[in-house]
């Protein structure tokens, strides 16, 4: 394969997480209004190829030799895209299942914590960039980004699936997406200050200059 051909390869992989997490985000809000459990299928294939894609482009990226500046800004927006998507309609699966009033708000905290760190995170890369700092991802953050996939991935099949177990069943797994999120909200506040301390001594440039 073509060096051009294996650059394509990987930016299609890329950009591939939009009409996954979309087409999840679809099925998965359809299924709310039907018992079918074809479109949960439809749904957690969707979310699983995305977090595939997610943990590929960049592997092959590195072992093809074809790293570009446009896969290191597309592959960080499609992870945002991949967060306003999946966590808000998670939030709205469970005030529409009256689930849960206590996981509803805990949902809405985790999904405000994790557009806060990214924002944040963003910010401070464009200060860093504009000092000539490099301005790749943390490991700590890549392994947010790859242990969401699957934490939110948990959630919907809760969410998906319990309709179809026993009651007795549906508080135990209750329990599981708490650790879930909980573990995921340490990751991202953790990532928010490693960023924030790697980037402190740009942010004093910055405003020592003005």
């Amino acid at each position: 394969m073509k060096i051009a051909s294996k650059a394509a390869f990987v930016n299609a992989l890329t950009f591939a997480r939009l009409p996954l997490i979309f087409l999840w985000a679809f099925t998965a809000v359809w299924h709310e209004f039907t018992s079918s459990i074809p479109l949960v299928v439809v749904a957690a294939l969707a979310m699983l190829f995305a977090g595939l894609t997610d943990l590929w482009d960049g592997k092959l990226a590195r072992r093809w030799g074809v790293v570009s500046n446009l896969g290191k800004m597309a592959d960080p927006l499609m992870d945002k895209v991949f967060y306003i998507v999946a966590f808000p309609t998670l939030a709205w699966q469970i005030l529409h299942q009256g689930d849960s009033q206590i996981h509803a708000l805990a949902m809405l905290a985790f999904t405000i914590l994790y557009m806060l760190r990214d924002t944040w995170v963003t910010f401070l890369r464009a200060v860093g960039a504009a000092g000539g700092a490099d301005v790749s991802a943390m490991w700590l953050g890549k392994v947010r980004t790859a242990l969401s996939f699957p934490g939110a991935g948990w959630v919907y099949a809760y969410l998906a699936l319990r309709r179809y177990f026993p009651e007795g069943w549906s508080y135990p797994w209750l329990i599981t997406c708490y650790v879930v999120e909980g573990f995921l909200a340490v990751l991202t506040i953790w990532s928010l200050f490693s960023y924030t301390r790697a980037y402190a001594p740009h942010m004093r440039k910055a405003l020592a200059h003005g």
